[in-house]
């Protein structure tokens, strides 16, 4: 039998931790076509099915699954190989996945990629923005960036960014002659706009003062799915948010909105990058890691 190639190994793990053609050949930047080529062919030469393909899903057979177990470590430890190779010529390469929550994604450019790309300019980057919490590990990421309090236990966390508050806000021209907004309770007299989870639940909104914590459901008109498009209802007027301070934090110095219930907002923990605990991470994450230390 002649042997399989890195190349076509390295398709198939692309599939095993995408179970999506699609997502793992942009991965590898080739077409879903010659991917699914590559992988038939794959399967051919070793005469055992690896995938199983149906019009609505993909998963590994068993066979799939014994060998995705073997390859990943080694795949991994022939890649550490090369870089090791590079960072004994005096250059760091290789690829960094992160997945991260949208405004984390511009903290991590602002704080750490643009200038360790400008020391190591062969290292690749990849950001995702992953609306719901997901396992990094599962899905390929060397790391991920999440407020400090969704970071799971078994994580090591830096601080990226400051400190930061759920707070509600409003444009000038809808609060004009609207009754104030001096309780919590008080948003359920007024238009407020909700967020949709990642879950499908609306987001209930949470304040705190003198150590007690107060939940409100409002009510409005609108739902959004995404931290800007409330930002941008709320500064078209259509009716109270409830975001992280720093989208908004510039519309208060300009007066666009108006910050409500600060008394009842305190702060908490802000962006953290997060990453798996091991004592041996390849070089040029390894790097990364102490750039982000070295910033914080």
């Amino acid at each position: 039998m002649k042997q399989p190639t890195l190349a076509e190994l390295t398709a198939f793990l692309r599939v095993a931790e995408h179970l999506n053609f699609r997502r793992a050949s942009i991965a590898l930047g080739v077409s879903p076509s010659a991917l699914s080529h590559a992988i038939k062919g794959l399967e051919a030469r070793i005469g055992t099915p690896l995938i199983k393909r149906t019009t609505r899903s993909v998963a590994l057979t068993e066979a799939g699954q014994r060998l995705a177990q073997r390859l990943q470590p080694a795949i991994a430890s022939i890649g550490d190989a090369f870089t090791e190779l590079a960072e004994a010529a005096g250059t760091l390469t290789g690829r960094i996945c992160i997945s991260t929550m949208e405004y984390g994604g511009r903290l991590l450019l602002e704080n750490a990629v643009t200038d360790f790309q400008a020391l190591h300019p062969e290292v690749e980057f990849e950001i995702r923005v992953d609306h719901a919490l997901v396992d990094i590990v599962a899905g390929g990421c060397d790391a991920g960036v999440r407020f400090r309090d969704q970071v799971p236990p078994d994580m090591i966390a830096i601080p990226i960014g400051p400190p930061v508050a759920m707070v509600a806000c409003a444009a000038p021209s809808y609060l004009r002659g609207r009754p104030p907004v001096a309780q919590p309770h008080d948003l359920l007299s007024h238009r407020c706009i909700r967020q949709r989870l990642s879950s499908g639940a609306i987001h209930r909104w949470r304040f705190e003062h003198d150590g007690r914590g107060i939940t409100i459901d409002p009510r409005g008109p609108l739902i959004c799915n995404n931290l800007s498009l409330i930002v941008l209802a709320a500064l078209r007027g259509l009716g109270i948010g409830f975001v992280p301070s720093n989208h908004v934090a510039p519309y208060f110095e300009s007066g666009a909105l108006t910050p409500l219930l600060g008394d009842f907002s305190p702060p908490f923990d802000g962006h953290c990058l997060y990453y798996p605990r091991s004592r041996h991470h390849a070089p040029t994450f390894a790097a990364f890691i102490e750039h982000v230390r070295s910033r914080a």
